[in-house]
């Protein structure tokens, strides 16, 4: 008995392939896709449609075990169809996960210095006071709001449906755009750096099940702009007067005014002068170097 199983152990060993390093870097690249494909399908309307997928896969052996000609033969022919279909049907969950890809920054995050982002569409410490001290005073009197603030991917597409306003952020203009029956309180204001550009712009809905279902249209078109943009959208409710955050699909309630500021200076982008630190640093460095080169 030990002699047969030291032979099963040497057949295996001798038909395993041979491992280098850039074989176990491969295995462990497609892992970490694999799980993380996984993980994206668990959380989309892909996880209903692999099971079924499954059900089909497993129907369709049973008929290559059988002999089932006919059967085999519509599989053959449907698949190129079913494909073409797959990818239609989750074409939000495919763009959505293309959009998380690309909002990785993995080139910013190795390389500081290559960040784009300048003093325009950074906001100050002084937009946040007036942001602040704005929704403090329209929940007290609960005239609805909802202002997005603008991240790193531009929101032009957003800006258009909407009325070009160009003005300096203040919580006195913020206050006379949402107030009621004025021209403007309608819709959502986009903030850029420190100005406001657009007011009454169209946002997309969430189409979010977790979400509380007492939850209204306002509610629903902040966490919805927060899914598809890096946008921070603040959120006054016409009905409570309470103050709510949207960032990458999560909401948080029931904000007071010292909480609201905490969460905005939490999610202040860096100033030009921080995002070009590292690009001056090299540069200089690289400068000094020359000049040593030269001596």
């Amino acid at each position: 008995m030990h002699l047969q199983f030291q032979n099963l152990t040497e057949n295996i060993i001798r038909r395993m392939p041979d491992m280098d390093f850039s074989s176990l870097v491969e295995i462990l690249i497609i892992s970490f896709l694999f799980y993380h494909i996984l993980i994206w399908i668990k959380n989309t309307r892909a996880w209903s449609l692999l099971k079924g997928l499954a059900f089909i896969l497993g129907f369709w052996l049973i008929a290559a075990y059988f002999h089932m000609t006919t059967i085999l033969w519509l599989g053959r022919n449907i698949i190129g169809f079913a494909v073409t279909a797959l990818i239609v049907v989750l074409q939000p969950e495919l763009r959505k996960a293309l959009e998380e890809l690309g909002n990785k920054e993995i080139i910013t995050n190795v390389l500081p210095f290559t960040g784009s982002k300048g003093v325009e569409s950074s906001f100050s410490t002084k937009t946040i006071n007036e942001i602040v001290k704005a929704c403090v005073e329209m929940g007290k009197v609960r005239t609805g709001a909802l202002i997005v603030i603008e991240g790193k991917q531009p929101l032009g597409d957003f800006e258009r449906t909407g009325i070009e306003v160009d003005g300096i952020v203040t919580s006195q203009l913020l206050i006379n755009i949402f107030e009621h029956n004025t021209p403007l309180h309608d819709g959502a204001v986009i903030v850029r750096g420190n100005r406001i550009t657009s007011a009454t712009c169209y946002l997309p809905l969430s189409d979010n099940m977790s979400l509380d279902k007492n939850l209204g249209t306002r509610h629903r078109a902040g966490v919805g702009i927060s899914e598809v943009t890096d946008a921070v959208t603040v959120i006054v409710s016409e009905e409570t007067g309470k103050i709510s955050v949207a960032y990458k699909g999560s909401l948080e309630r029931n904000l007071d005014a010292e909480s609201l500021k905490a969460r905005l200076q939490k999610l202040q982008p860096e100033s030009e002068e921080d995002n070009r630190r590292g690009y001056k640093f090299f540069k200089g460095r690289s400068k000094q170097e020359k000049v040593e080169k030269e001596k």
